[in-house]
């Protein structure tokens, strides 16, 4: 099991760990101590290397957990007790490995059996061990670097926590086995500023702060008087010559944002959520190539991706090579639940100390999310299928269409939508809680503070401006503000079931 923060160690316990044989636990390092427990009781692990800012927690682990064998602290330069230091077990390793020890060099690997096991939250809550082999994890890594050129003059900054697949595959394993140099993130306050210190030439990130990073340049522009009109014509002028003659000067055009970006930027990967069609193309307007692709965590993850050769902005893009997709039972919409095939896709779920394949049919691994193809063969996801509304006449509403709709507004940070129901009319309600830009309202109104009634009536006319672009059955018919962000999970995704939850407690 490893706990800790991204860095160099964390990555060496990792490939330590799968290339003497035995399976790693990436854990996350956020989870309360009662959870972390919980998992390592069910992952049966028995060494645990972790941080010095977890060593508070190891003499817990260790009276809960009396069959772990050894702790291994990154940080400290000797053994202490119980503890072992890891720089102490490298400089032993290389003593034996000069004099001629050959166990690890020769140890076996199966690139068949579980090596990696991840616990995946989800924004349900509900805990599964998803069981990867080392073919899973190579396959797509194989696979993404077959449509997205990659080179080893190559560098990222790791940002999104390691024990996230996402990151773990893509920002981590695909890049080393590239050539490419990765750099550790200082945390979510410093990226601007570790943009610019290592000036990355590749970001793999999630759409929540990718949005971010695109509100910024377009809040810089309106500072100025009519820098907004002068961007927008220099975008159109670039993008004329880059599609009529073949002429790409955009990175002389956009110098200033690649400079805020660290100046070499050229590629953005992003996933793990849905991002705006709008911000994507965005970024492409800019000269960076912006791919959106979907997965999970249990096909290790990537399973549809956009390419070098192959992009629409609001598509998650084809399907990687070795990938079979399929949608199961399409609405009138072609909307279905989306399945794959692939020798990336997990060995299933770990659960009680049993193996759970249930998710399987037929030899098809079936996600739980709904999604649909257009005639070029491109995917769009609609939105989970446990969170789908369903109305009294059966009709479906996917909250994370009207969410979108919702963000689009610099007025808006983030929103909820979900369905409550009336006793009264014994129907379904469309619902949004709203987690407002405060500081936008405040410079529209030219005021240092804005009323409650202020906000209301901001947020009232961007939902009067969703319906009208929506059908009847799908109209919010409440909303609510809230003062603070939504709970999340490590990817910045909100755990929908919590907040729902507390919504329909209140």
């Amino acid at each position: 099991c490893v706990i800790g923060e991204n860095r160099y160690e964390w990555c060496l316990g990792y490939l330590a760990t799968t290339n003497s044989g035995g399976t790693v636990v990436p854990m996350d390092k956020e989870l309360p101590l009662s959870e972390k427990i919980n998992l390592i009781k069910q992952s049966n692990s028995n060494v645990i290397i972790f941080s010095n800012k977890y060593l508070k927690e190891m003499s817990q682990i260790a009276e809960e957990i009396p069959s772990l064998k050894c702790f291994i602290n990154m940080d400290t330069t000797e053994n202490e007790g119980s503890i072992y230091s890891l720089q102490k077990l490298l400089d032993q390793g290389t003593s034996l490995i000069e004099n001629g020890n050959t166990l690890f060099e020769n140890a076996t690997v199966s690139s068949d059996d579980m090596s990696i096991l991840l616990f995946t939250f989800g924004t349900m809550d509900n805990a599964k061990g998803v069981m990867l082999s080392q073919k899973n994890i190579c396959e797509d890594i194989m696979s993404v670097c077959k449509t997205v050129n990659v080179k080893p003059t190559d560098s990222s900054i790791c940002i999104l926590p390691l024990h996230h697949t996402y990151q773990c595959s893509l920002g981590f394993i695909l890049l080393l086995y590239r050539g490419c140099t990765i750099y550790f993130n200082d945390g979510l306050r410093y990226i601007q500023k570790n943009l610019k210190e290592y000036s990355p030439s590749i970001l793999i990130t999630v759409p929540l702060l990718l949005e971010n990073m695109y509100k910024k340049i377009w809040e810089q522009a309106a500072k100025k008087r009519g820098m907004t009109t002068f961007l927008k014509v220099l975008i159109s002028t670039t993008n004329f010559l880059r599609d009529v003659f073949h002429i790409n000067i955009k990175r002389k055009v956009f110098k200033k944002i690649y400079s805020t970006l660290g100046g070499n930027l050229r590629l953005i990967i992003t996933g793990a959520a849905a991002i705006s069609p709008e911000v994507s193309k965005g970024f492409w307007d800019f000269g960076i190539k912006t791919l959106q692709g979907y997965g999970l965590t249990e096909c290790s993850p990537l399973l549809i991706g956009n390419s070098d050769s192959a992009c629409k902005h609001g598509s998650v893009g084809l399907p990687i090579p070795g990938v079979e997709i399929t949608i199961n039972n399409p609405d009138e919409n072609g909307i279905g639940e989306i399945l794959a095939k692939g020798k990336n896709i997990m060995l299933g779920y770990l659960i009680n100390g049993k193996i759970d394949k249930s998710c399987f049919k037929d030899g098809w691994f079936y996600t739980g999310d709904l999604g649909y193809k257009d005639n070029d063969g491109f995917y769009y996801i609609t939105g989970r299928n446990k969170n789908v509304i369903v109305t009294k006449n059966g009709k479906n509403i996917f909250p994370e269409e009207l969410e979108a709709q919702i963000n689009k507004s610099p007025f808006v940070i983030e929103s909820l939508v979900f369905g409550k129901y009336d006793r009264e009319t014994g129907e379904v309600q469309v619902n949004a809680q709203i987690f407002p830009n405060i500081d936008a309202i405040k410079e529209n109104l030219k005021s240092l503070v804005v009323s409650t009634d202020d906000i209301k009536k901001f947020l009232g006319n961007i939902i009067k401006n969703v319906n009208k672009n929506v059908p009847l059955y799908k109209h919010i018919k409440e909303f609510s503000i809230r003062d603070t962000e939504f709970i999340k999970t490590t990817t910045q995704k909100i755990k929908r079931y919590k907040e729902i939850h507390q919504n329909k407690q209140s």
